[in-house]
């Protein structure tokens, strides 16, 4: 909580704190760490009660309904039969993206093999076409005309 509080920021806060309060100061920290207490308690008396009630051990995080309903109220069966439908979807997905990333590295493996053979005098993009890794890539017919132009 005090984490981005240097010692003269928490002085301050300190010395802020007894000018409000004056020598009240005390009963404040106290009435403070005794509300902070209660409601700890009403927490873990909540989780317990439901605990008892379910017939589950249930933690604090588990109330969350998410959490709660994915732990308590599903079935590992059920999980993965609702997870089914969306891993194709994803796996498929997932594939094309990968194809379309692969032919992105090829379009720019191309270009800048073309790039390197005019900055040496070769101009071979436009006769014949160039290999990048493997396959033989054809430079485009915009590409050809865009290059004659300039």
């Amino acid at each position: 909580m005090f984490d981005n509080l240097n010692w003269w920021e928490i002085g301050a806060l300190l010395l802020l704190a007894l000018l409000i309060f004056g020598d009240k100061l005390p009963n404040v920290i106290n009435d403070g760490l005794r509300m902070l207490r209660n409601l700890r308690q009403m927490a873990s008396n909540a989780t317990g009660d439901l605990s008892r009630e379910l017939g589950t051990d249930i933690q604090l995080e588990d109330l969350h309904p998410k959490a709660f309903i994915r732990k308590h109220l599903l079935s590992e069966d059920d999980e993965a039969a609702l997870r089914k439908p969306l891993q194709g979807l994803y796996d498929s997905v997932k594939s094309d993206i990968s194809g379309v990333h692969d032919d992105l590295k090829d379009v720019a493996a191309a270009t800048d093999l073309r790039s390197g053979s005019r900055a040496s005098g070769v101009n071979g993009a436009d006769s014949a076409p160039s290999a990048v890794n493997g396959t033989a890539t054809a430079a485009a017919p915009q590409a050809r005309s865009y290059d004659e132009a300039t």
